[in-house]
């Protein structure tokens, strides 16, 4: 037996921005740490950084230096809240932005050094559609679409889910309906967006649940905080931890898909292994 533990890879995306796609990244990442998960989260917005800035965290090296060879991965580990291990990525640096498919394939397998430090990464990705974003959803074994009650929102969610589907063969997407009034109203935007993908695509759907809208969250990134941290028993936290514990009981892959994905040599190791 290989004895490497299979480890859980999200990717939290979304046709646009301003959705919540970081909060919900971040908020996640602390919360399935409360659950005694070992977490990485990995900013994916490579050339315009977020997650330092959303946390107030000063990050002396990031993921750049590990491309041009200056660091590898463990040296631009940066503690975040709640035991959450985070990897920053660079700030206006077009370069960054526009990676190649060697590039992308050596960020990806750069993780398997980091597989022991690890049970869940979560990879936050930049907003749209480009080859950035689709390339490390593909390489993750779950995605979160998280869509807000606006036609835009709805629209580019659509989009991103076909271009994934069509151009990376992924099929099953998880929803989280972020900012909502109401509860019925995060499930009336799920089968808003069900009923088109069902009618045009073939894929699946599954809704994990959403998020209210909450002044907290918006005081929470002002004082740049995880808001499960700033008010932890604020209504927005309460979802946050509602949904990690729905993600917490996701079945971990057993076999790799055949992609380039994250930490494929644990399924390889692992396939066949009674």
């Amino acid at each position: 037996m290989s004895g490497l533990n299979p480890i859980q890879v999200i990717a939290v995306t979304g046709g646009k921005g301003g959705v919540g796609k970081s909060n919900m990244s971040v908020n996640l990442a602390v919360a399935l740490a409360e659950l005694g998960k070992r977490v990485v989260l990995l900013d994916a917005d490579l050339g315009l950084a977020n997650i330092d800035i959303l946390l107030g965290i000063s990050a002396g090296r990031n993921i750049s230096d590990v491309l041009n060879g200056n660091a590898e991965l463990r040296d631009i580990l940066v503690p975040g809240p709640g035991g959450v291990k985070i990897i920053p990525a660079s700030s206006g640096t077009q370069k960054m932005a526009n990676l190649g498919e060697r590039e992308h394939a050596g960020i990806i397998a750069a993780f398997s050094e980091l597989g022991d430090q690890m049970d869940v990464l979560i990879v936050d990705t930049a907003a749209g559609i480009s080859k950035t974003v689709t390339n490390f959803v593909r390489a993750a074994q779950e995605a979160i679409i998280v869509v807000t009650d606006e036609p835009t929102s709805v629209t580019d969610s659509y989009a991103l889910i076909k271009v994934l589907n069509r151009d990376c063969q992924v099929d099953r997407f998880r929803v989280v309906a972020n900012m909502v009034r109401t509860t019925s109203e995060g499930q009336n935007l799920f089968n808003k967006l069900s009923k088109v993908t069902d009618r045009f695509l073939d894929v699946t759907l599954q809704y994990v649940g959403s998020v209210p809208m909450d002044e907290s969250v918006r005081k929470a990134v002002q004082r740049q905080k995880a808001v499960i941290e700033a008010y932890p028993r604020s209504k927005a936290s309460v979802a946050y931890r509602s949904i990690a514990q729905k993600v917490a009981t996701w079945p971990l892959p057993s076999t790799p898909r055949g992609n380039l994905e994250f930490f494929v040599e644990r399924l390889v190791n692992g396939a066949g292994v009674a």
